[in-house]
């Protein structure tokens, strides 16, 4: 196993667990205690764990900002199968805007499967991603926020405000029956807000781990949302909250 894979279990695990041990890390990877040490000092550089006494625990800040590689590393597989189930909802001419979360980026390798698509995004690895695939594309253009690899600011928005489209896809960091949806920094949460209201279709794109958790800034209520596509069924007291916000819920 590389070691690039071998910390993605890693990150997988301690997202579930919150926390992890070098002494069980070593025995579950066949590898020695000093090779899962290097593993945790590269993921706690990575801002992902602060490493304990023999473990580490995650890093769960309100305000955590994840480097867009970071987050492009994580839970992959999951993202791929949330991004799939949202391909069944694009249409062949439809015109979209699309956030710069990881989980966009993995709809959008699938994208060449639409004919005839407009997408607008600020998002520099979706820009790029596309190069090649014949989809008309828009920039909203904007201050370069080199953490994400995203555009934001007054002008990404006004460009927004310019375009009607038929669906919107966002990723957000938390989900909370109490304070609804939430993202981890304003400017990009800003640009999606003006996203939002320029869809006949919302669509919100958040793994099993966004839910029953709190971020830094509110992005929307629920009662603004179309469609949720995640990757598990979530808990009863979720599905009776979005059944009665009349929220489609996709996921498996």
């Amino acid at each position: 196993m590389l070691a690039a894979e071998r910390r993605q279990i890693i990150i997988n695990m301690v997202q579930k667990d919150k926390r992890v041990l070098v002494s069980e890390l070593s025995e579950k990877f066949n590898v020695t205690e000093e090779t899962i040490r290097r593993d945790l000092e590269k993921l706690e550089k990575d801002n992902i764990v602060t490493r304990t006494y023999g473990g580490a625990i995650i890093n769960s800040h309100t305000n955590e900002d994840l480097p867009f590689a970071t987050r492009n590393a994580t839970n992959s597989e999951i993202k791929q199968q949330i991004a799939a189930r949202a391909l069944q909802l694009i249409k062949d001419g439809d015109t979209l805007m699309i956030d710069p979360s990881s989980t966009s980026v993995e709809l959008m390798k699938l994208l060449h499967q639409r004919k005839n698509l407009t997408v607008i995004t600020s998002s520099i690895h979706i820009l790029h991603e596309l190069l090649s695939t014949g989809i008309n594309i828009i920039s909203t253009g904007g201050t370069l926020r080199s953490r994400s690899m995203s555009l934001v600011g007054t002008n990404a928005e006004e460009i927004v405000k310019k375009y009607n489209v038929d669906k919107v896809i966002l990723s957000c960091k938390a989900l909370s029956l109490d304070k609804g949806i939430m993202d981890s920094n304003e400017p990009e949460c800003e640009l999606k807000k003006a996203m939002l209201q320029q869809a006949e279709k919302v669509m919100l794109l958040a793994d099993h781990s966004k839910f029953d958790k709190t971020a830094f800034v509110k992005l929307m209520e629920f009662d603004e949302v179309d469609v949720l596509i995640t990757d598990q069924e979530p808990e009863a007291s979720w599905m009776d909250m979005l059944k009665e916000h009349e929220i489609e819920v996709m996921f498996g």
